[in-house]
């Protein structure tokens, strides 16, 4: 038996050492395939054109004199990039026979395999860090291969992508959320302080909706906003649901991201309070004093603790 103290609470707690050693196993048999997956990848880069060898990139440029590696592919004195290995041929396998005969013959041409087989050329080499979950990723599992986005030869943005910004590139699929930037209140991607890739890992995440942070939306908005963090001695119910519930991270036209003007946001939730329970009309504008409850910042007036409050007073999060 083994004993692990608990951090912050005094307590020492008990846990047996077949639970350690159990984790264990379990991490081997969860990496076991990602080893041999990458080998068989590596192994078919090799062998792209069955029993061709390599005849250097000297060789390929002798033909394709527009064609040119660009960005850290690019690198010779790096001898983990295509160009300080096998130029071309480290990622469009080896070219002895295209060169004996180019009408016939052809090496990997990414663009004309599927988006599977163009990966496993990628992720021969790009198969940790932040590619570590590629497999069976959003993107991955949507046949959206890494030509997608990036172009080795001929790059308009950095990271090799194939648009200038990450914003156009990710527009060019995900319209509709890239809209929601030029909306009043907005994250500063059009600042250019942010960038689609601030919040999500694109090539995959252990987190939902590729998230980079935490293990769920709310800790991945903590992660800056640590002030809204908690816990609180009075929690807001939203609030600990969701993030969402009250906010649109990409954009809104309510103030602070709100997806919805106040009153009437809190009123989704709360229609049987002491205040007036329905939307305000003019009656109530010209004959109750309850009128100030529109005007400014409305509800958050007076309950400005809305996120949750710590105070022996603040169920009601009041200033």
């Amino acid at each position: 038996m083994t004993f692990r103290n608990v951090r912050g609470s005094g307590i020492r707690s008990m846990r047996p050492l077949t639970w350690l050693v159990g984790s264990a196993i379990a991490a081997a048999v969860c990496l076991a395939p990602l080893s041999v997956s990458a080998q068989a990848k590596a192994a078919k880069a090799d062998a792209a054109v069955s029993g061709a060898t390599y005849v250097g990139q000297e060789t390929c440029v002798g033909c394709h004199e527009s064609v040119k590696l660009a960005g850290l592919h690019a690198i010779k004195a790096d001898m983990k990039t295509p160009a300080g290995g096998k130029g071309c041929e480290s990622c469009h396998g080896p070219g002895s026979k295209h060169a004996d005969d180019p009408e016939k013959v052809k090496p990997a041409q990414f663009g004309k395999i599927s988006a599977t087989e163009a990966s496993a050329y990628c992720t021969s080499c790009h198969v940790s860090g932040e590619h570590a979950f590629w497999a069976n990723s959003k993107h991955e599992a949507r046949n959206v291969s890494c030509q997608s986005c990036h172009n080795i030869h001929n790059p308009k943005g950095d990271a090799s992508l194939k648009e200038a910004t990450q914003t156009k590139l990710c527009a060019s699929c995900h319209q509709a959320i890239v809209n929601k930037v030029n909306r009043f209140n907005h994250m500063p991607v059009r600042q250019d302080k942010m960038a689609c890739s601030s919040c999500h890992n694109v090539h995959g995440s252990a987190n939902v909706r590729m998230l980079k942070a935490g293990t769920n939306i709310d800790q991945s908005c903590t992660s800056c906003h640590q002030e809204k963090r908690g816990p609180f001695l009075w929690e807001h119910a939203p609030v600990s649901n969701s993030c969402l519930v009250c906010h649109d991270p990409h954009g809104s036209n309510n103030d602070r991201m709100l997806v919805a003007k106040q009153p009437g946001l809190c009123q989704r939730c709360h229609v049987s309070a002491r205040h007036p329970p329905t939307v305000y009309d003019k009656f109530v504008q010209q004959n109750s004093q309850n009128a100030n409850k529109i005007t400014g910042r409305s509800c958050l007036n007076c309950h400005q603790t809305i996120h949750g409050s710590n105070s022996p007073n603040g169920k009601a999060f009041l200033r």
